[in-house]
């Protein structure tokens, strides 16, 4: 889990992820809080394992916390969503059977409502074309927040870049798992829950999506739609890129 600023939302993700049926290792990357967070998630979560970095890395964060892991499938979460019990034990079956599957995407609830984030019915339809074999709609990018990947996968694609910080980063990294022959898929069976802090800077946020997705006009892979584009064309396994 990456939080940066936002100590409240993170110690209340925290005590959802503890108390989860699976167990998970859990790993927390404080992206340079100010408020106290690292020393209050240590204080109450023991278990917890803090990295507390003297800088905002973006998604870098996610990195270094995926290097401190050594399971074999990592979930990632945001410091204002949290997994429903049975959804990480599902995802490691599903990617137990499915050797070449790199990343799986969960349905994304909207709390306090309960409604399915409007991304689902992306999701659910995705237009891109895939394998039988794959256990769900074929997906050309993901989202983090919401989204189990294989740590080898992760790693030898070299990770979230850090020339993005946030903002459609995902989509980069989909990009070079494709072209590394990985997949990526939809589950709808695995569910994140998503209440939305109201501690964040939409503006900028907004910025740096529209910057680190294609112009128009640029080629978009299997089929991918504009919200899922990437921004470089992909570079093969043979490239992957610094983690910081």
């Amino acid at each position: 889990m990456i939080t940066h600023e936002r100590r409240p939302e993170a110690l209340g993700a925290v005590a959802r992820l503890v108390e989860l049926p699976e167990r998970p290792p859990i790993v927390l990357v404080d992206n340079g809080s100010t408020d106290g967070t690292a020393d209050a998630v240590r204080k109450r979560f023991p278990e917890v394992e803090v990295l507390a970095l003297d800088r905002n890395a973006g998604a870098v964060g996610r990195n270094l916390g995926v290097e401190r892991l050594r399971t074999p499938y990592v979930a990632f979460c945001d410091d204002d969503t949290w997994w429903e019990p049975g959804s990480l034990a599902r995802a490691a079956a599903l990617l137990d059977a499915h050797p070449r599957l790199a990343v799986l995407n969960a349905r994304i609830v909207v709390e306090p409502g309960g409604e399915d984030d409007p991304i689902v019915a992306e999701l659910r339809d995705s237009p891109v074309p895939g394998p039988g074999w794959l256990p769900g709609p074929a997906l050309g990018s993901f989202l983090a927040g919401a989204s189990v990947v294989r740590r080898e996968a992760f790693r030898a694609a070299g990770g979230f870049s850090a020339r993005l910080w946030l903002g459609g980063e995902e989509e980069l990294l989909a990009t070079d798992l494709l072209a590394a022959g990985w997949e990526l898929c939809y589950r709808a069976d695995l569910v994140v829950h998503h209440a939305a802090s109201p501690v964040r800077d939409r503006s900028r946020r907004r910025r740096d999506g529209l910057r680190n997705t294609l112009p128009p006009g640029r080629p978009r892979p299997r089929g991918v739609g504009p919200r899922l584009a990437p921004l470089d064309p992909p570079r093969g396994p043979a490239a992957p890129r610094r983690y910081i």
